[in-house]
């Protein structure tokens, strides 16, 4: 299923009704919540947090996230926190800390606070021994497997641990030895005593504290145990007064555990979770473990990967962070599931890119020309315009000599008919400079293509007012004796299946899935686009020499491309294609 939404609010915003800062919220219902919480007076400051865990990079479903929460919380004058849920050493670490800081700051958001979840470990502690002394918590010798194993089903209820009914003082004791560090990862959990019986899985008796003897970026080595997400997560909001959790629908069947935690452990604020529907885009894996996978294995560049959906990946590549937030306004906040097209995401790259890159041209596959009565050694200089729908962007000088490149697919000699570009007998205009007419082809021995001749009429200079005739083609080229070679990797999408995640992982999926390290399946590396890269050498024009890191240029029938950042090299630019030119793709009218 794709779907479009507010249509009408995106062309606006095209249009420069509404500035990109100050958009309030589509009309969506956490939206009516606040406001009537706030009417009401059951909260006075809206207080709302984007919680990553830091176990590896954000990725484009994180964006809505971030916006929902930041857009929300600065609407009704409140703040939103940035929170590190580091409560899993063992997959986390200080590189994710900083990858996810940077990346909020480049969409163009600022937290009130900085916090983390180990922060309150101390917290968190005195509350699992609360309740133990509730009677609300017990410890359990179980390994993983027999804990699942004894779980239930949907339809089927779980069956009692034997230890679940272990005294107050053997299971105080016992967590203190846990913590003491006298066992070993696995040989006890904690777990919540609720109801073995109860049709919401999450409710049956979760584990909430485990062993994990392995060193914490935020701690280092005070604790050997640590609280489960699911237990941390509630107690978190409520230590920091957040009014409203905000959270993608996985987390829906979560909530009454939420609730109960919040109770159980008599925490004075009482934060409420409430439940959009995440972020889903075709052709895309959004998994942490999956993207971690095709890390680890090699199968891209690093979590910046240009074809990652990764924020990082996304701007090495060259996307803005105008055109990311414009499109998770697009797609609004609703609790409905679905997976939306690629191209409506690239539809707002061209529409933030169109009017600020500079229009140049570029020879991905070049095929010498010679303009044999052009005089030799003579350079001319001719005038082009930098981006012919933003005047203001100017014009720059672009030489012309004897020697040019054009595109090996602009030039065949045996055209097809309707074939309008060069072959031998025709004449083209070249792009800001002349007419030129093919004579003669050079082959090499076995018969390729490798140079051919023209001739050029001075008369039908471009800009020069003439009428004499008129040809079909017009084509882009590259002056040979001062264009700078530079590299260019064409993208496709990594992911060959539609909807490589229809059925959506959640960020937490148990609360056991922490207890044991488990591998991400590798049957989606089956939908690995083997074509999903491609690397030609050409060149650019004269100017480009010195483009800088993350440069976005338009070149003539190629595309947008960026200036990669991680290979580029002074006088060889390496350029990434961040989108085609055009795409059939539209959005639905209002």
């Amino acid at each position: 299923m794709k779907r479009i939404v507010n249509a009408e609010s995106s062309n606006q915003f095209m249009k420069g009704l509404i500035p990109v800062d100050n958009r309030t919220t589509p009309p969506n219902f956490i939206k009516n919540i606040i406001t009537e919480d706030l009417r009401s007076g059951k909260v006075q400051e809206v207080i709302t947090r984007f919680p990553p865990e830091p176990n590896g990079y954000l990725h484009i479903g994180h964006a809505k996230a971030i916006w929902i929460n930041f857009a929300l919380g600065g609407e009704f004058g409140g703040k939103t926190n940035l929170r590190f849920d580091d409560t899993n050493p063992v997959k986390e670490d200080v590189e994710y800390v900083q990858s996810i800081q940077e990346d909020v700051k480049w969409l163009g958001y600022e937290w009130s606070e900085k916090r983390f979840a180990s922060d309150y470990f101390d917290e968190m502690y005195k509350r699992a021994v609360l309740l133990i002394q509730k009677g609300k918590a017990y410890i359990d010798d179980q390994s993983a497997d027999e804990i699942r194993a004894m779980r239930g089903t949907l339809t089927e209820p779980g069956k009692n641990s034997p230890y679940r009914d272990r005294t107050v003082e053997e299971n105080l004791d016992l967590f203190t030895r846990m913590r003491a560090g006298e066992f070993q990862n696995g040989e006890k959990v904690l777990r919540a005593k609720i109801d073995m019986a109860s049709p919401n899985i999450n409710l049956r008796d979760p584990v909430i504290y485990r062993i994990a003897h392995a060193h914490h970026h935020n701690t280092g080595d005070k604790w050997c145990i640590y609280p489960m997400y699911a237990f941390a997560h509630p107690l978190e909001d409520a230590i920091e007064g957040v009014t409203h959790s905000l959270c993608s629908l996985e987390f829906e069947d979560q909530r009454p555990f939420y609730d109960w935690v919040i109770a159980e452990c008599e925490m004075e604020n009482q934060p409420h979770q409430y439940e959009f529907g995440r972020l889903n885009l075709s052709q895309m894996v959004t998994s942490k473990r999956k993207l971690k996978l095709l890390v680890d294995e090699g199968h891209v560049d690093g979590w910046d990967d240009p074809r990652m959906p990764t924020i990082s990946g996304l701007r090495r590549r060259g996307y803005t962070p105008e055109a990311i937030r414009d499109f998770v306004f697009e797609t609004g906040i609703s609790k409905s599931q679905g997976v939306i097209d690629l191209q409506t995401l690239e539809h707002f790259v061209r529409e933030d890119l169109k009017l600020k890159a500079p229009r140049t041209m570029a020879v991905l596959h070049p095929l010498k020309v010679v303009i044999t009565n052009y005089p030799e050694g003579e350079i001319e200089w001719l005038e082009a315009e930098n981006n012919v729908e933003n005047p203001e962007m100017g014009n720059r000088q672009i030489p012309f000599s004897r020697e040019i490149y054009i595109e090996q697919d602009d030039f065949m000699e045996n055209p097809p008919n309707k074939y309008f570009r060069l072959f031998p007998g025709n004449e083209v205009r070249l792009k800001h400079a002349y007419f030129i007419k093919c004579n003669d082809v050079i082959k090499d021995a076995e018969g390729n293509v490798t140079e051919i001749h023209c001739t050029y009429d001075v008369e039908t200079k471009s800009g020069s007012g003439f009428t004499g005739r008129k040809v079909k083609g017009t084509i882009h080229w590259v002056e040979a004796t001062q264009a700078v070679p530079a590299e260019f990797r064409l993208y496709e999408p990594l992911i060959l299946a539609e909807a490589p995640e229809a059925d959506v992982e959640a960020e937490i999926a148990g609360a056991e899935a922490e207890v044991v390290e488990e591998q991400p399946e590798k049957t989606f590396l089956d939908q690995l686009n083997p074509n999903s890269l491609e690397v030609v050498q050409g060149f650019v024009e004269q100017e480009m020499k010195e483009a800088k890191a993350q440069g976005k240029f338009q070149f003539f029938r190629h595309g947008y491309f960026s200036v990669d950042p991680k290979h580029s090299e002074p006088g060889r630019p390496v350029f990434n294609r961040v989108v085609s030119l055009k795409s059939s793709f539209q959005l639905p009218k209002a």
